[in-house]
């Protein structure tokens, strides 16, 4: 779906005759937010997509309605607190916050109707296949005598009518929480009644008819409308109204917090109690209950939205789940290392081979847990340390380390509280790790520690050995299915004292004077990326080759896009693969004329970062400088948190991460979309026999460093040259 011709992005042309620093920010940059909603809408473009199954669609959409839920929660809370601050501080375009929100508005209101538009689209598809998301008023005659013994059975039990007059306060309603509020009439003497009803966090979305031809499923606010007379008996209905709240959500930390796990315990708490940022109505609201709700929950100037669909689109994934493989993307089991396999599992005799590299989820998650569990068990370990920022509601690595600390080896874990939405999970595992004798650490109070490193010290006979695994995604299993990241294992003795620096900066304060491999953020990543812009900058002005190619989530700090504008202009070659937020404008002549950027959004979320330098050779080559990295191109991983660059340069594992991962999502033609100057994004189109999958391309080739001394199935070498593989 291509970006409006009008898109908020837009701006005027680069004029050559100034130097970069006199341009108009507005000219030279994106917004960062108005680029996260053009990202959404990009997502929002999947549940159209013709090539996907119909579930998988659905699921798009679920997770457009998702996005833009926690986009309003945080950035536009956010802004709302400096503007009502008095905060002027503009953004990288030069935006105050109340220009930015107002542009927001504006897309939000876009999107909104666009997912409420492919939700009409969808309903009719899988209704043919199936599969109905009931509209409450289309309930067939057959069905409604179950739904009310159910709603009697089920739902009734726990509702609870509170009435809205002078001797009753407005209710509380919870974050992302939704009710049905009614117009009441009393029969005996005509007295007028409001009355609200608000849904339990408890229960289900939507209530699934039983049968086995077709499965119905029906929301379940529309059920209280449907049967509000049992919860009203003696009133008539005037009126009703379906509404939904979304409520400031971020935790402020204040720096002289003593302590974080009770500051965050309570935080937790305000947080649920936030300003309203959102209230959604249905179109059919009546009238008196609408006036109601904007007085009470939207005084403070929040945003409202009236739709004629349906509210928290988000609550679609429990549909999603209906158990019809033929509606989804066909089936896929990751692959286990062959390497480790050859060493009849034991992951430590593999790594001190070779340094291996994963890539997540095409292989298995399981080979860290086994790395974990390995050690947990093995008499010869010593020690572990870990950091967890993102573990899940059922983590086999939390068991691992509980394990190895019950089995006497000293354990340390780094617990990430900071981390925005899982505070109150990781709450809970670190007092799980505590009680089985774990040395839980907190980390900095204004920095989150979001490098994924764990490392494992073993006793062999020749001495200390030290085992790293370097990540690019959370030690998550939910996620490793979904999320495309690299886990990188090695023994050499370089990182492994750096990471041993790393964990002693965490937990120690101890700041490292001097790394010999890795790059940690906030020290030094940043001088170490612009030293390798410069490098590339000096070779070409020297004649030499040089290219940049790197692969984020995100680009939008400032002190990085300025220099890889100086590369552009300098004559550099720069390719970007950015899946979301990108400031950078590519392709303005004079400034970014050879900066190319695209966005890949597929079956697997893109979440490995990667940096890749010519160094003075054409790329991809042996000789180039490659990096992987838990840090994307932003201000706060950069500057606000403990994150790790990591050198490759085992061969087998460098000629993986560029000549496999990089180089394939640069040739992808069936994923990707082109960022143009005006911001807009365009979807590449395949060239029939001609185009390339870059997920497909992963299902099918095992990795370079991962598949063994065999050889089994020999990869397919990529080229530029071509446009498949």
């Amino acid at each position: 779906m291509d970006g409006p011709a009008d898109t908020p992005l837009q701006s005027a042309p680069f004029d050559e005759a100034h130097s970069v620093d006199e341009v108009d920010p507005a000219t030279r940059y994106f917004n960062r937010e108005l680029s996260w909603l053009e990202f959404n809408r990009r997502v929002l473009a999947e549940a159209r997509n013709p090539d996907y199954p119909l579930l998988e669609r659905l699921r798009f959409l679920s997770i457009s309605g998702s996005n833009l839920d926690e986009f309003m929660m945080i950035r536009v809370a956010g802004l709302e607190g400096q503007a009502r601050r008095g905060i002027t501080k503009t953004s990288i375009d030069g935006k105050t916050p109340l220009q930015q929100l107002a542009a927001i508005r504006e897309v939000v209101l876009e999107l909104e109707a666009g997912q409420q538009a492919a939700l009409a689209d969808l309903r009719p598809r899988l209704a043919a296949q199936g599969i109905r998301i009931a509209d409450e008023a289309r309930i067939a005659a057959s069905q409604i005598k179950w739904l009310r013994e159910w709603f009697a059975d089920h739902l009734l039990p726990v509702l609870t009518p509170q009435a809205i007059d002078p001797a009753h306060p407005f209710p509380f309603v919870a974050n992302l929480g939704i009710g049905v509020i009614f117009h009441l009439t009393r029969k005996s003497d005509g007295e007028g009644l409001v009355e609200m009803v608000l849904i339990p966090a408890g229960v289900p979305r939507f209530v699934r008819l039983p049968g086995e031809d077709e499965a119905t499923w029906v929301a379940v606010e529309s059920l209280v409308c449907r049967f509000a007379t049992l919860l009203f008996p003696g009133f008539d209905i005037v009126g009703d109204g379906v509404f939904r709240v979304i409520r400031d959500s971020d935790i402020e930390i204040e720096e002289e917090a003593e302590d974080l796990v009770r500051y965050f315990r309570t935080a937790i708490q305000r947080r649920r109690r936030g300003r309203v940022v959102l209230l959604e109505l249905d179109q059919q609201c009546d009238a008196e209950a609408e006036a109601l709700l904007r007085e009470q929950l939207a005084a403070d100037g929040a945003m409202v939205i009236k739709t004629d669909g349906m509210l928290g689109l988000r609550g679609l994934d429990q549909v999603v789940e209906e158990d019809r493989p033929d509606l989804k993307f066909a089936a896929f089991s990751p692959r286990y290392p062959e390497r480790i396999l050859e060493h009849d599992g034991d992951c430590f005799a593999a790594i001190r081979e070779k340094d291996i590299i994963i890539q997540h989820p095409y292989e298995s998650f399981e080979v860290v847990v086994d790395f974990l569990r390995q050690a947990a068990r093995d008499p010869a370990v010593v020690s572990i340390k870990q950091t967890l920022y993102r573990a899940g509601n059922q983590s086999p690595v939390i068991n691992a380390l509980i394990a190895a600390a019950e089995n006497g080896k000293s354990v340390t874990a780094v617990v990430e509280l900071k981390a925005r939405f899982d505070e109150e999970q990781n709450l809970k595992w670190a007092a799980e790790l505590e009680r089985a004798g774990v040395q839980v650490i907190y980390g900095f109070t204004e920095w989150k520690t979001h490098a994924k490193v764990s490392m494992v010290v073993r006793r062999e006979d020749d001495g200390i050995r030290t085992y790293c695994h370097f990540g690019t995604g959370n030690y998550h299993p939910v996620t490793a299915n979904i999320y495309t990241d690299l886990s990188y294992f090695t023994a050499d003795p370089k990182l492994a004292r750096d990471a041993g620096k790393l964990f002693n900066f965490v937990t120690g304060y101890v700041e490292p004077r001097k790394t010999e491999a890795l790059a940690i953020s906030p020290i030094d990543m940043r001088e170490t990326l612009y030293e390798a812009i410069d490098k590339e900058i000096a070779n070409a002005q020297a004649g030499r080759p040089s290219g940049i190619w790197a692969k984020l989530n995100a680009i939008t700090e400032k002190g990085v896009i300025d220099r890889l504008y100086a590369a552009s202009q300098a004559g550099v070659e720069i390719e970007l693969v950015v899946r979301g937020i990108c400031c950078l404008k590519p392709g303005v002549p004079g400034l970014s004329e050879n900066i190319h950027v695209k966005s890949i959004i597929g079956r697997f979320l893109e979440h490995s970062r990667i940096w890749a330098f010519a160094n003075g050779y054409g790329l991809p080559s042996t000789r180039a400088k490659v990096w992987i990295s838990s840090a994307d191109a932003m201000s706060r991983n950069l500057n606000r948190r403990v994150e790790a660059m990591v050198p490759l340069r085992n061969r087998t594992v460098h000629s993986q991460v560029l000549d496999q991962v990089l180089l394939a999502n640069l040739l992808d033609t069936e994923r990707s979309w082109t960022l143009d100057a005006s911001g807009d994004y365009t979807r590449v189109a395949s060239r029939g026999d001609e185009g390339f999958n870059l997920h497909h391309y992963f299902m099918r080739n095992p990795s370079l460093s991962g598949r063994g001394g065999a050889g089994i199935g020999s990869v397919p070498k990529l080229s530029l040259r071509r446009g498949g593989g």
